[in-house]
């Protein structure tokens, strides 16, 4: 429809040339150059007269997109009561969604349209009245026209995602919108409108409904980082401004939590929705409800076990600790929680593990430590013996933390014969260098702490050892009578025979 009237619209060298450089095609890569922002009607482009464009856009733009007044006017240019007016329109020619894989196709209705948004954005920035039903009803739909849309298919093998990959080193390079150009400013409009004083909460509810946010949800799985962070902000804001939608934002992103963890481990937006909910849960009012402890325990805890954990830890974790400064109390169950999702084979997250579990400790109380330092340190001394010499080294930077040591000195008794044959039998046969010298400054850090409970772990160390290597040659020999006898029987019949 779009070429029909264009073929209309009187052509000129600015038109073609794109007003000097901006003739709404998208600038490449990411760098998120600035926008330089012009009025909608050309400053003596081409020496056009307010005439002469009113009658290009009553060409190019019918009546069943222009509702009832001229959109290219500019604000100034009409009566306060019908700037509202004019708004509604500047919105309807905005439903307009063009294709930017080619950007020389519909160049000018493109620069048009780009235009157009600028002027609603610098509107509503100024705007000090209340916004009417009527306008928010068009601008939600030009919204929902603009931005809800269905991703293609990532063409990345494998775990294409950015939340799907193996790890914190995904190499793959972000994917760019090549629609951004618009996009953003829609995003931009979308954010002013929410945030502004103009808009009453009580109607726009209505309008940017529970509908509407699974929608915008949605496109966080995106794999333009731009368009993300866009929205990051976004729905934070209108979390914080529609109090009535907030339990059910909640769940529809708890929601998106279960489906990635259960199901797919493939989402692209699980940093940015937990970097949200850093600021949700830091708002949470004391003490916690009970949803808010399920969330932490059905959703923050099982977000560990995804193999790409790496690509968020840093919000995960700062959710996590955001729950310990509410309730110090959750600190143990927390501890058992991470244990519980506790990596076997992947040296990597067994390294995030244990810087995670560092911070945590940090918050947590001698009561809550208690609690949960059997396990913990059952754990930690698996990986002081590891032959990954990262999580061996991790592990044993932990005695650089002045709160652990004061935590494991008050409780010795417990935690050092634990310990402590862990770190002998490092010193023993460990191949890592640094590994080595880190176990030599933690055993002499023990033998300061507690000399006699040292000396009787180390005693108690070498006892079991000695006790293993007698069980072993006792098991050898017992297998050695059980072979010779075996080889002294005649084979008869069908006698299954070990073929050594």
């Amino acid at each position: 429809m779009w070429k029909q009237f264009l073929s209309k619209l009187p052509r000129t060298k600015s038109t073609r040339d794109g007003g000097g450089g901006d003739s709404g095609q998208c600038s490449g890569g990411g760098n998120g150059n600035p926008i330089q922002r012009t009025s909608s009607v050309p400053a003596g482009g081409g020496g056009r007269s307010a005439s002469t464009i009113k009658r290009m856009s009553s060409a190019v733009f019918p009546s069943s997109v222009v509702a009832g007044i001229e959109p290219l006017v500019a604000f100034k240019d009409v009566p306060g009561s019908e700037r509202h007016n004019l708004f509604v329109s500047k919105l309807g020619l905005c439903c307009a969604v063009f294709d930017f894989s080619d950007p020389a196709k519909s160049s000018a209705e493109k620069d048009i349209k780009r235009q157009t948004l600028l002027d609603l954005i610098d509107f509503v920035d100024s705007s000090s009245g209340r916004f009417p039903e009527a306008v928010i009803a068009a601008c939600s739909r030009m919204l929902a026209v603009n931005l809800f849309r269905v991703f293609p298919p990532s063409y990345r093998s494998g775990a294409g995602s950015s939340s799907g990959g193996g790890g914190e080193g995904d190499e793959d390079e972000p994917m760019f919108d090549p629609a951004w150009c618009h996009l953003q400013l829609v995003y931009e409009l979308l954010l002013k409108f929410i945030g502004s004083n103009s808009l009453d909460a009580k109607i726009g509810k209505k309008y940017f409904d529970h509908s509407f946010i699974v929608r915008l949800l949605n496109l966080l799985d995106s794999e333009d980082p731009r368009e993300r962070d866009s929205l990051k902000t976004i729905l934070h804001r209108i979390y914080g401004k529609f109090m009535v939608h907030r339990p059910f934002i909640r769940k529809a992103v708890s929601n998106i939590f279960y489906h990635f963890v259960f199901e797919t481990q493939r989402h692209n937006g699980i940093a940015e929705l937990l970097e949200v909910f850093g600021s949700v849960i830091s708002g949470f009012a004391l003490p916690l409800k009970e949803e808010h402890k399920i969330f932490l325990w059905r959703v923050l805890i099982p977000l560990h076990k995804p193999k790409s954990v790496g690509v968020y830890l840093q919000q995960l974790t700062y959710c996590v600790t955001q729950f310990l400064e509410k309730d110090p109390k959750l600190a143990g169950s927390i501890i058992i929680g991470l244990l519980r999702y506790w990596p076997v084979t992947n040296s990597q997250k067994e390294v995030m593990f244990l810087s995670e579990i560092e911070e945590i400790l940090e918050a947590t109380s001698m009561v809550e430590f208690q609690k949960c330092m059997v396990p913990l340190f059952r754990r930690i001394a698996h990986c002081i013996n590891s032959s990954h010499f990262q999580v061996a080294e991790r592990a044993l930077f932990m005695w650089n933390n002045d709160h652990i040591i004061s935590l494991v000195a008050q409780n010795r008794q417990v935690i050092m014969p634990i310990i402590v044959p862990a770190l002998e039998q490092n010193g023993q046969n460990h191949w890592n260098h640094a590994v080595l010298n880190l176990t030599a400054n933690v055993m002499k850090m023990f033998s300061e702490m507690d000399e006699e409970l040292f000396s009787a772990c180390l005693t108690k160390c070498k006892e079991d050892e000695e006790n293993q290597a007698s069980m072993e040659e006792k098991r050898r020999l017992k297998w050695a009578k059980l072979e010779s006898a075996a080889a002294l029987q005649p084979v008869t019949g069908h006698t299954a025979v070990l073929v050594g």
